[in-house]
């Protein structure tokens, strides 16, 4: 059976490195004891985090680490954002005119929630139809793997 699944498996990794993506994951070390980190490198810092970010602060407004809590929580801890990662990507977009910060208290620095702005609607727009076919490819990709090596049917794994 594993030989029917390792064609598909190749083509995919096959499709993921004609993009890049595989290469530049194959070149980082591994870390073990920290969540996976399927969205690694630039993707993660230039698209999806900037997607979830948006989408989240669309539905109302928030502060950073309510939004890593949420990005944990939507991904049931798969994903997981620290401050050094979301503090500089919601300064970038906000200097961008994407979100708009507002201090809770402004007569005191406390918490900075985010809004998203007309611009940050369409750029949400923009990264929702963009990224949508890569994560359809890391769906895919995920499910060969594990039928690959649980066998189709199988209920095995996480």
């Amino acid at each position: 059976m594993s030989e029917k699944l390792s064609a598909p498996v190749s083509e995919a990794v096959a499709r993921a490195r004609s993009k890049g993506g595989a290469e530049e994951a194959a070149a980082r070390p591994a870390r073990g004891g920290r969540s996976m980190d399927v969205f690694g490198g630039e993707i993660r810092r230039r698209d999806v985090f900037p997607l979830l970010v948006l989408h989240l602060i669309e539905r109302e407004p928030a502060y950073g680490n309510r939004l890593i809590e949420e990005i944990e929580q939507i991904t049931e801890g798969v994903i997981s954002v620290n401050p050094n990662t979301i503090y500089p990507l919601l300064r970038d977009l906000e200097s961008r005119g994407i979100i708009k910060g507002a201090w809770e208290h402004p007569d005191r620095r406390t918490r900075r929630f985010y809004s998203i702005t007309a611009a940050g609607r369409k750029e949400h727009k923009r990264l929702r139809a963009e990224l949508e076919p890569f994560l359809d490819s890391v769906i895919r990709s995920v499910g060969l793997i594990k039928r690959e090596i649980y066998g189709s049917g199988s209920s095995e794994g996480p």
